[in-house]
């Protein structure tokens, strides 16, 4: 057997393999990330009731809601608040990070309170559905549910797509230029024909979109190949120690350092050892890098403790500042989420079809 012939039989296989044993959690992977490139608009238009409030005088301080949060929660890793940048209409979210003890718990949790009556208007833990379908989606995609296990998880399944997608790419080498010029037909004979053409055509048309999406994921997960992480999830957190610097008026400081600053997230503290900070983009700046600046303040003394530009950042991290925007794609208008849509479907099309050329091979 020649050495070209060997290869080919070899991708092959790795592919087969690959495919087979993924394909599943691909397919739900997949279709979770596709609900979630809509997963604010969708939100909101199921839970409306719950998201929409009705301005009525000034709103609460950020620091009195996050004292509120933290009583209520008296056990929390942190607190990020999610949408500063919204409308007076939108109720305030809140990003609960929690810590359990468990690694089979993936420990989020999400509460939403209306900033002008301190009403907390919906609550709960990512992993069941109290507060509401879109936040369990969100998990799932992360983690599969499964807590950490699931997370490592995840992130595997990123690694097998890359190499799914270069062994295919060395399958249909012949095919590829084809297939991009339109030179490649269908053939609507019967379901082996149609599911290898399919198979084929999606492949060639979805490999650049593949390595981004799949390559960012892994990456923006990596740390779950950590052992530190692992042993530090054993570990409940403890009591709160919250900020002895009033929010607000950190808040005004870190604008004032960076007075172009579009606010994206901000983070409250809720440990020892961990700063408040403000992150987002700069104004007229790209939306590629939508948390590519940022504004940390001791929650001790309420001094700056940095200023991170990311016009300062070495050529590594800027192309890593622009992950997260390119895996969820929300650096574009509607036209690029729908985009991201098909794309999020694709990998589960490409898992059938694999599925049935291989029962086909087997048969």
């Amino acid at each position: 057997m020649n050495k070209k012939k060997y290869m080919g039989r070899l991708a092959f296989a790795v592919h087969s393999w690959l495919g087979l044993i993924s394909g599943i959690f691909l397919l739900l992977i997949g279709l979770s990330g596709s609900a979630l490139v809509f997963l604010k608009e969708i939100d909101h238009a199921i839970n409306a009731e719950l998201l929409q409030v009705k301005p009525t005088g000034n709103k609460l301080s950020i620091d009195a809601l996050y004292r509120k949060i933290g009583k209520e929660h008296p056990h929390l890793a942190g607190i990020a608040w999610l949408n500063p940048d919204d409308a007076k209409t939108e109720a305030y979210e809140f990003r609960l990070y929690q810590n359990d003890g468990k690694i089979s718990t993936y420990d989020l949790g999400l509460i939403s309170i209306n900033p002008y009556s301190g009403e907390v208007l919906r609550q709960g833990n990512l992993k069941d559905l109290n507060s509401g379908i879109m936040p369990w989606i969100t998990q799932f995609h992360w983690s599969l549910q499964l807590g950490i296990p699931g997370l490592l998880m995840a992130t595997v399944f990123g690694i097998t797509m890359l190499l799914s997608t270069i062994t295919g790419l060395i399958i249909y080498r012949k095919q590829v230029w084809k297939v991009l010029t339109f030179r490649a037909r269908l053939k609507w004979n019967n379901w082996r024909t149609i599911s290898s053409g399919l198979h084929r055509v999606v492949g060639v048309w979805a490999l650049l979109f593949n390595v981004v999406i799949f390559f960012t994921g892994f990456w923006m997960n990596k740390f779950s190949f950590d052992p530190a992480y692992w042993k530090k999830q054993t570990t409940t957190a403890p009591a709160n120690t919250l900020s002895s610097q009033n929010i607000d008026h950190m808040l005004g400081a870190a604008k004032k350092e960076l007075p172009n600053l579009v606010l994206k997230r901000v983070y409250l503290p809720t440990q020892p050892g961990k700063n408040f900070q403000v992150s987002g983009t700069l104004k007229d700046q790209s939306v590629f890098f939508n948390n590519g600046n940022s504004v940390s303040i001791d929650p001790s003394t309420g001094k700056i403790a940095a200023v991170d530009l990311f016009a300062d950042k070495g050529f590594c991290e800027k192309v890593e500042a622009t992950f997260f925007p390119l895996h969820v794609g929300n650096f574009g208008g509607t036209p690029v989420k729908i985009l991201y849509v098909i794309i999020g479907l694709l990998p589960g099309l490409l898992s059938i079809t694999g599925a049935l050329l291989w029962w086909r091979k087997r048969r």
